[in-house]
């Protein structure tokens, strides 16, 4: 029996588990704003901006100005990863398994192409903060303690403060060793931890200090040191992905199936200045 197998249906079923498993590039840390159809790896995304509006002082009975010619600057990025998959099963294999190994395969997929492109996200953000927005260098780094991790995200939020960055939907990406400090922290408890599951979802473990905490093991580091937990809000990063190829075929030499895919993407930094960073060791 061959696959039963629709590619709409399996692709959507696929970038669903990417949805659901991303951190850095779920909706809550990166927008799509600027997500259409992507028809090959290669293609540019333009954004386009407009500058800032004077604004002048009007004096009752004079003349105004004259229009302001509003000026624009456009920013691009190339949908340039391009990351794929391919597995087979064999005929007696599948016969003689309990469960669907096929949705098996295809559930750790998901799984690899999100952790992969997880990585990637990470790198592009962090490397963005601009140096006035971070806290700690990589030559010497911060090193926070379970008496002061949660002030450090209180400082992280001024940064963003006096960058002007939206209150609402601010976030900030952990290791778990920083949660663990935050946990042993009667103010990051109290500040509303015990929320129900179907709200901390994404790696989402809680909020405080304004911001909603997710913790991922992708968060950039140099040898389990120095790393490099970002906050920001969702206006920062605009993310570009799709599931652009999904076939099954028979290998010509075996009795089985196949499936392979192909994940293209792309990511960029739009707004650095809605980026804050603390460079930390840990304790």
């Amino acid at each position: 029996m061959s696959l039963e197998f629709i590619p709409t249906v399996w692709a959507s079923r696929l970038l669903t588990a990417l949805e659901r498993s991303l951190i850095y590039g779920q909706t809550d840390v990166c927008n799509r704003d600027y997500e259409g159809e992507i028809r090959e790896a290669g293609n540019t995304v333009k954004i386009a901006s407009i500058g800032d509006v004077a604004i002048g002082t009007y004096t009752k009975d004079e003349d105004i100005a004259e229009a302001e010619v509003l000026t624009d600057e456009d920013q691009t990025f190339t949908i340039d990863q391009q990351k794929y998959f391919n597995f087979y099963v064999d005929s007696i294999d599948r016969a003689q398994q309990n469960v669907n190994v096929l949705d098996e395969a295809m559930r750790r997929s998901a799984w690899a192409l999100k952790d992969t492109a997880d990585s990637y996200l990470a790198g592009i953000i962090s490397g963005a903060v601009p140096n006035e927005n971070k806290i700690g260098t990589t030559s010497t780094p911060e090193v926070p303690t379970k008496e002061n991790a949660y002030e450090y995200l209180v400082d992280l939020g001024v940064l963003l403060d006096e960058a002007n960055v939206p209150l609402d939907g601010r976030f900030v990406v952990v290791p778990a060793w920083f949660h663990g400090l935050l946990l042993k922290d009667e103010r990051f408890i109290k500040a509303g931890t015990r929320r129900s599951d179907a709200t901390l979802a994404n790696g989402e473990v809680g909020s405080a200090a304004g911001f909603s905490i997710m913790k991922s093991n992708n968060v950039p580091n140099t040898s389990g040191e120095k790393y490099k937990i970002v906050a920001g809000h969702s206006m920062a990063t605009t993310y570009v992905e799709q599931v652009l190829d999904l076939q099954t075929y028979k290998p010509e030499k075996r009795f089985g199936d196949a499936v392979k895919g192909l994940h293209v993407y792309g990511a960029k930094v739009v707004r650095p200045t809605a980026l804050a960073m603390l460079i930390a060791d840990k304790a």
